[in-house]
C-alpha cells in the first residue's frame, strides 16, 4: 500500500464520502479523483488521484474481499466522468462476477431514474410511482442477468454512454404511460426491456453519422434507418417476448403510415410500441443533440401535437400530457 494509505479522515469528515463499487475501478486506470478505503470509524487514503491505479492495488482488494471504495462528495463530477467512459467496459468483461455486473448496472440505472423523477418529472408523480418504475428496472437487470444478456446493454453503453441514458429516460416515460393501462408485471417488465433496449441497433451505425452535428445526406438517413432491423435481429437470440421486440422493431413506425421500417399506420402498430415512440420522441427532443439544442417540455409537447401529430396515438400522446403537466395518473 502507497504512504498516501497512512492518511486518515476523522469522523467529522465522514459525511463527504460516497460508495463506489470497486469493480467499477479499472487496473492501470489514472483516475481523476482520490480512493479511500473504510477501515472501522476512519477513512483512509488508497489511491491518490493523478496516480495509476495498478495491479498491487487490485491484489490487496481482492486479497482483502473489498467490494467498496469510497470517494470524496466534492469528486463526484470527476467519478461521473469516469461511469461514462467506463460502465460498458465494466458491464462487458467475464471476467467480472455476473451478479457484481448486474448490481453496477442497476445502481447505474437507478440514478438516471432517480434524476428523471427529481428534475424533469412533476412533483405530483408520487414516490410510490417513482418506486414502481424503480421495481421494473429491478426486474429487468433480473431478466438480463439470468439469461446472460447483459453483454448486449454492455455494447449499449460502451458505443455510447447517452444513448444509455436515453434509453433510460424512455423506459421512464413509456412506463409511466404504459402503467396507467392495466397490463400486468409481466408484460410491463417485457416493454421495459423493448424500451431499454430500443435503440441497441444503433450500436452497429458508425459514430461519425450517428454524431454528425448538421443535416444528414440521403445515404445516411438509409444507414441510421436501419436500426430498428439491425436491433431487432441483434435481440433475436434472447429470450425476449414478441412484444418487446416489437417495441426495438417498430418504434419509429406512425400511425399515418408514414413511418419505417415497415410501413404499419394505426391499429397495426402495437399500443406499447406506441408508448415507446411518444417517449422516444419527447425525451429525444428535450436533451441536447449534436444538430440540435434541447428544447423545454412546453415547447417539446406543442411541436409534438403540432407537427407530429399526425404520426402520433393522440389519445395516449393527451394521456402523457396530463401526466406531465401534473394531472396524476389517469
Amino acid at each position: 500500500m502507497s504512504q498516501a494509505a497512512s492518511i486518515h479522515v476523522g469522523k467529522e469528515e465522514q459525511e463527504a464520502f460516497f460508495a463506489v463499487p470497486s469493480a467499477m475501478i479499472l487496473k492501470d486506470m489514472r483516475g481523476t479523483f482520490s480512493l479511500y478505503l473504510k477501515q472501522r470509524d476512519d477513512f483512509v487514503l488508497y489511491a491518490r488521484a493523478g496516480e495509476v491505479f495498478g495491479e498491487r492495488h487490485q491484489q490487496v482488494l481482492v486479497a482483502s474481499g473489498v467490494q467498496a471504495l469510497y470517494v470524496r462528495e466534492h469528486e463526484r463530477p470527476e467519478y461521473k466522468e469516469h461511469v461514462v467512459r467506463s460502465l460498458g467496459t465494466v458491464l462487458g468483461d467475464d471476467s467480472i462476477p455476473l451478479p457484481a455486473r448486474a448490481q453496477i448496472f442497476y445502481e447505474a440505472s437507478a440514478e438516471v431514474v432517480e434524476e428523471v423523477f427529481t428534475n424533469k418529472l412533476p412533483p405530483t408523480i408520487r414516490r410510490d410511482q417513482f418506486n414502481r418504475v424503480l421495481e421494473f428496472v429491478t426486474k429487468g437487470v433480473s431478466f438480463l442477468t439470468l439469461e446472460n444478456s447483459i453483454r448486449t446493454i454492455a455494447s449499449l453503453i460502451a458505443h455510447d454512454y447517452h444513448t444509455f441514458t436515453h434509453s433510460v429516460h424512455v423506459f421512464i416515460y413509456s412506463q409511466i404511460i404504459l402503467q396507467t393501462y392495466g397490463f400486468d408485471d409481466k408484460s410491463l417488465v417485457q416493454f421495459g426491456l423493448g424500451a431499454m433496449l430500443h435503440d441497441i441497433g444503433k450500436t452497429f451505425i458508425d459514430d461519425a453519422i450517428l454524431s454528425k452535428p448538421g443535416p444528414l445526406t440521403w445515404e445516411e438517413r438509409e444507414v441510421i434507418n436501419e436500426h430498428p432491423v439491425l436491433g431487432a435481429g441483434a435481440c433475436t437470440l434472447m429470450p425476449l417476448s414478441q412484444d418487446a421486440l416489437n417495441c426495438i422493431l417498430f418504434h419509429h413506425e406512425k400511425m399515418d403510415g408514414s413511418g419505417y421500417p415497415c410501413g404499419l399506420q394505426g391499429e397495426e402498430i402495437p399500443l406499447p410500441v406506441r408508448a415507446v415512440t411518444i417517449a422516444d420522441i419527447y425525451d429525444a427532443i428535450c436533451s441536447h443533440r449534436p444538430y440540435a439544442k434541447a428544447r423545454n417540455a412546453f415547447q417539446v409537447l406543442r411541436l409534438m401535437k403540432d407537427e407530429m401529430g399526425h404520426g402520433l396515438d393522440l389519445d395516449m400522446f393527451a394521456r402523457f400530457v396530463r401526466l406531465l403537466s401534473g394531472a396524476g395518473m389517469v
